[in-house]
């Protein structure tokens, strides 16, 4: 505190001195220099526009505690009842809380950590239910909950006791404020799981009456889960009784089912805070992350620092926009793209290794939960612009995870692979990265992206050898699905190999990158399933969701096919027909009795914007020169499929995938083949929008004639240039300067001009 008040002081008297500078100045200018002064206008607080609750409602999977961009620490609250609506912890139509776990997965379909449950209590209420495990509970009212960028806390009305969470990278931080109670208790759960997740083996120890220690096995999603824990209390206990398997035993305890109860005597409005540092590696790297990162008890500072961290990444986008719901929604979309992936390494680099061992990360920070088949899409495109600083570690990241298994992550966690999804789509994100310029051993990098496209699992065997994925009886078989997929990540392959001069792979994997073809039916225009034989699978309704597609159909699956648009254009009979079938897929709605599986939401005729396949398709209109289709949809998706309330995501928002899609729609352009280094153009939302693309360079983007009425894009000029295509590249945007969208209210003065479109056999590097 005592620096703290040097530091005010300080800042004081320097802010006293340069305001008298300034005043001399003034004095001593030309009266017409100081009518042309800009006046000095407050730096707007981007953090007061996010809400953390959008997709803790609906099918968004959100969590609204408090964490940093990329951090080890989810410190959420948890409902404590098991269910789909729950699979982050958090259900915002409930009215209980069972307690504050550390670690939480960001919109997705899997129920998997909660690890190291806390809870106050006391004797203002001593209520059961079955339904969360006899555990204690509160009741909670939204009137009394509050959650901002690294902070949460709500009232416990059964207790009255108010609940403060914060986090630095690696710690958790929980403040409690107490009525007057002389049995108040804290209450640490390391037997508590839900959904997917059980604990395997358990560990706690009393080192003295201010901390605690120990760790949680479990299971689930990831198999081989180890989070290590140091806790730390500002106020020590008085006495403690702690269990396995609800036996009271003595300290250590070790078994699947430990629990510790901390009692304590409060007064009224007194205070503890509790630190918990997390390491996957050891007790030591978690007692190392509480001594380095939160030295002291005082919440408020820490609380402060979370609150600076994220500004500074919100600063990096600065929009402008008289509708506070709009700005609302792009700054949470901004704050969820940075909740995943998630920090596993501690500060001596440290960390559970995919192959079960301890690894160390020398020069990096090794990161895991890769939910890759959404994020290549649009998260790590995005992250190239305004995540430089931490793109070579997330490659060297999976190229760790490449030396520790012999191949890339597929849909990793935890330091484990979940062979979750489909592709092998690390190599598209490692391919981007490598194309843009960032460093990183580039041999390595294409060994293990050759290597990962050559085993003989998730039946890449049976694709290399018939050139597609024929359908058996195998659960979730996704036979068009994977041959597809297999076929986009095989073209950034080609294009890895042909630029380090292997010419060899390069035939061979452009080769298989065709292989989608050999799926396509003539006769009635659809990517189709075939037998082992060769033959196509009947009937076949292209609406139906069956195992052929991945969380899909026929129709949403179809466009994909990024590296090569052109070519299914040709296929399906050239521009006009591709333009009547993509005209279908947004207006071919589904009818009272088809059957829509839950993750088929967002729709617009056949098109899922709650799911990732149908992401791009929105754009393809630039391949018919009919732009102000683009335009049209692309709006309606942004303002339609998002809103600033709990239920305002459309689908499981998926790690950042739903929310960085949301981010460059808004901007004005989006990456549709996600390696090649270009973005077509869209439209933007926002009248003026500024983007830190690196190396202290800014691009600014504008709508010229920006109006309700002008919906529409006549021409785009780059740095004063008119635009003849309809794309930008990644060096156009990361050299910065100024991108100028003219707005106009008529479609033709958008679809009037044949521009280039990008051409899908080379990188734009």
């Amino acid at each position: 505190m005592l620096i703290e008040s040097a530091i005010l002081k300080y800042k004081t008297f320097f802010f006293g001195i340069r305001k008298l500078c300034c005043a001399i100045l003034v004095a001593l200018l030309p009266i017409s220099s100081c009518k042309q002064e800009t006046p000095i206008i407050a730096q707007e607080n981007l953090s007061q526009f996010v809400n953390p609750f959008i997709g803790t409602d609906g099918p968004g999977n959100t969590y609204p505690g408090a964490t940093t961009p990329f951090g080890m620490v989810q410190l959420s609250p948890d409902i404590g009842i098991p269910g789909w609506d729950r699979i982050a912890g958090y259900y915002y139509q409930d009215t209980i809380i069972s307690g504050f776990s550390h670690t939480h997965l960001t919109g997705t379909g899997a129920g998997d950590l909660y690890d190291i449950l806390v809870m106050p209590s006391n004797s203002k209420s001593s209520k059961k239910i079955k339904e969360n495990g006899f555990r204690p509970y509160s009741t909670f009212s939204h009137d009394k909950e509050m959650a901002s960028p690294g902070y949460y806390t709500v009232d416990l009305l059964d207790y009255g006791i108010k609940a403060e969470m914060t986090a630095t990278k690696r710690v958790g931080i929980h403040r409690y404020t107490f009525p007057k109670d002389d049995s108040t208790k804290i209450h640490v759960d390391l037997g508590y799981a839900l959904n997917w997740d059980r604990p395997t083996d358990t560990y706690l120890e009393v080192v003295n009456d201010s901390l605690i220690k120990g760790y949680r096995m479990s299971t689930g999603w990831a198999k081989d889960q180890r989070i290590y824990f140091s806790m730390h209390f500002s106020k020590p206990f008085n006495s403690y009784s702690i269990y396995k398997d609800d036996q009271e035993v003595v300290s250590p305890v070790k078994g699947v089912d430990t629990k510790i109860q901390l009692d304590y005597t409060m007064d009224e409005g007194g205070q503890l805070v509790i630190k918990t540092g997390l390491s996957t590696a050891g007790i030591d790297g978690a007692e190392q992350a509480v001594a380095m990162e939160t030295p002291g008890f005082n919440f408020d500072f820490y609380k402060g620092k979370a609150a600076e961290v994220w500004e500074n990444e919100l600063s990096k986008i600065k929009i402008i926009s008289n509708d506070v719901g709009k700005k609302s929604v792009f700054y949470t979309m901004m704050y969820q793209s940075m909740l995943a992936p998630t920090l596993l390494s501690d500060l001596d680099g440290k960390y559970k290794a995919a192959n079960d061992t301890i690894g160390i990360s020398k020069g990096f920070d090794r990161y895991d939960t890769f939910s890759l088949w959404d994020t290549f899409r649009a998260a790590h495109p995005l992250y190239t612009i305004i995540q430089q600083e931490k793109v070579p570690d997330m490659v060297q990241s999976m190229l760790a995870h490449y030396k520790e298994t012999g191949i890339l992550p597929v849909w990793s966690m935890q330091g484990n692979e979940t062979n979750m999804m489909i592709g092998y789509h690390a190599v598209p994100v490692i391919v981007d990265a490598y194309f843009k310029g960032f460093p990183f051993d580039k041999e390595l990098a294409y060994k293990a992206c050759k290597a990962s496209a050559m085993v003989n699992e998730r039946q890449i065997d049976v694709y290399r050898e018939k050139g597609f994925i024929p359908v058996d009886d195998t659960h979730e078989n996704w036979s068009v699905s994977k041959t597809m997929e297999y076929a986009y990540d095989d073209w950034c392959i080609a294009m890895f190999a042909k630029e380090l001069g292997y010419e060899k792979d390069y035939k061979e994997f452009l080769g298989r990158s065709k292989n989608w073809k050999n799926l396509y039916n003539e006769k009635n225009s659809w990517l189709q399933p075939k037998g082992t034989r060769g033959s196509f699978i009947t009937p076949f309704v292209p609406k139906e969701y069956s195992t052929y597609f991945c969380e899909s159909n026929a129709w949403q699956y179809y466009w994909f096919v990024p590296q090569d648009i052109e070519g299914l254009i040709a296929k399906t009979g050239g521009k006009e027909r591709f333009g009547q079938k993509l005209d279908s897929m947004f207006t071919y709605a589904p009818q009272a009795g088809d059957k829509l599986p839950i993750f088929s939401t967002g729709m617009i005729g056949q098109y899922a914007h709650g799911n990732e396949p149908s992401h791009h398709v929105a754009y393809l209109y630039n391949y018919l020169d009919q732009p102000s289709k683009t335009q049209t949809l692309v709006r309606q998706i942004l303002e339609e499929q998002y809103a600033n309330a709990p239920n305002g995501h459309c689908g499981n928002e998926d790690c950042g995938q739903m929310s960085s899609w949301y981010i460059f729609g808004a901007l004005g352009f989006y990456p549709v083949n996600p390696a090649q280094g270009v973005y077509d153009l869209g439209i933007p939302l926002f009248e003026e929008a500024e983007v830190s693309v690196g190396n202290g360079k800014m691009l600014r983007i504008v709508q010229k004639n920006f109006s309700e009425e002008n919906i529409f894009v006549e021409y785009v000029t780059l740095n004063g240039e008119t635009l003849d295509r309809n794309f930008i590249t990644h060096k156009e945007v990361t050299a910065g300067g100024e991108l100028v969208y003219v707005m106009a209210n008529d479609p033709k003065k958008a679809d009037g001009k044949k521009l280039k479109s990008p051409e899908r056999n080379k990188i734009y590097n």
